[in-house]
C-alpha cells in the first residue's frame, strides 16, 4: 500500500498510477471505493427522516449502545447485507420524482453511517449528483471524525443526536464519551453545514432541567441549528431486544407526559431556538 504525500489515505497501486498520471488524490482515492456496504434495509418516510418524502437507507454497525434503541437489529455490522450502491441508488431512482415533488430527498441512517464512511459517502454522492435529491446524514457525531469534508459537501443536512449534556448520564445511555460529538457540532458549525438537532427526552435519565439547558445552550451557540426535535423516549423497539435476547433495562421507565416534552421544548426556545 501507499500513502499519498499530504494525506492520510492508503491507495493501493492502480491510485498510486492515478496520481503519477496527473490526477488529484482525491480522484485516486475514488478510485478505491468499495461498491458495497452492510445495509440493513431502505424504506420511504414522511417527517421523520428531514423534510419531505425521503428514501432513507438504513446501514448496518454503530459503536453506540443507546438503551433506548428502537432498532438494536442494526447495531451488528454483519445484521446488514451486503448490498452494491448501484442496487441502492436503482432502488432510490424508483421514487425521485414523488420524492422530488414532497421537497423530500434521500437520508443515510442505521445504525450509524459513518461506520462505513466511504460507502455512505458513495451514496450521498450520488443521491445528490446522479438523483439531484436532498441529502440528509443521520448520525450521533461519535464517529464524524470519519466524515471527510468532501463526504460532507455532499450533505445538505444533518441530523445530529445529542443525546446528553452531562457526561455521565451520556455515557451511561450510549457507552460512550460525549466529547468526539460535541468536537463533531463545531465542526459542522465551522462549516456553516445546516443541523437538525435530536435529543431524546427520557424521564429519570436525560430529562434532568440542567441537563436539557445544557444541550440547548451548546445547540444556540453553534448558529447552524434551525430545528430541534424533542423526541419522547417510548418502547416501541422492546420486543427487539427480547427477540435477540438483549436485556432492556429501561422497561420499567415510563415515556413523558406532554407536559413534560412542553418543558423541555420551552428550554430550547428559550435560547431562541425552534423546538418541535
Amino acid at each position: 500500500m501507499t500513502v499519498l504525500l499530504g494525506t492520510s489515505i492508503p491507495v493501493g497501486p492502480a491510485a498510486a498510477v492515478a496520481v503519477s498520471a496527473g490526477r488529484t488524490p482525491a480522484a485516486a482515492a475514488a478510485t478505491q471505493r468499495p461498491s458495497e456496504g452492510s445495509v440493513h434495509s431502505w424504506d420511504l418516510s414522511t417527517g421523520v427522516d428531514g423534510p419531505g418524502t425521503r428514501f432513507v437507507t438504513f446501514l448496518a454497525g454503530c459503536p453506540l449502545t443507546c438503551l433506548y434503541c428502537h432498532n438494536p437489529d442494526t447495531l451488528r455490522m454483519r445484521a446488514g447485507k451486503r448490498t452494491s450502491a448501484d442496487d441502492v441508488i436503482a432502488e432510490a431512482r424508483k421514487y425521485t420524482r414523488f420524492i422530488s415533488a414532497s421537497g423530500g430527498g434521500a437520508t443515510i441512517s442505521g445504525g450509524e453511517p459513518l461506520l462505513q464512511p466511504v460507502f455512505a459517502g458513495e451514496l450521498l454522492h450520488r443521491m445528490r449528483n446522479d438523483l439531484g435529491l436532498h441529502t440528509a446524514l443521520d448520525t450521533s457525531g461519535f464517529l464524524g471524525a470519519r466524515a471527510t469534508d468532501a463526504l460532507l459537501r455532499d450533505v445538505d443536512l444533518v441530523l445530529l443526536d445529542i443525546k446528553s449534556w452531562d457526561r455521565e448520564t451520556y455515557r451511561r445511555v450510549t457507552g460512550r464519551p460525549l466529547e468526539p460529538t460535541l468536537d463533531f457540532a463545531r465542526r459542522l458549525a465551522d462549516l456553516g453545514k445546516e443541523v437538525h438537532l435530536r435529543f431524546v427526552l427520557v424521564p429519570g435519565l436525560t430529562g434532568a432541567r440542567e441537563n436539557v439547558e445544557g444541550v440547548a445552550a451548546f445547540a444556540a451557540s453553534l448558529g447552524n441549528v434551525s430545528r430541534v426535535d424533542v423526541l419522547p423516549f417510548h418502547k416501541l423497539g422492546e420486543s427487539k431486544w427480547e427477540a435477540l435476547d438483549m436485556a432492556f433495562t429501561l422497561h420499567d421507565t415510563p415515556s413523558p407526559t406532554a407536559a413534560q416534552v412542553a418543558a423541555a421544548k420551552a428550554l430550547f426556545a428559550a435560547e431562541g431556538l425552534n423546538a418541535v
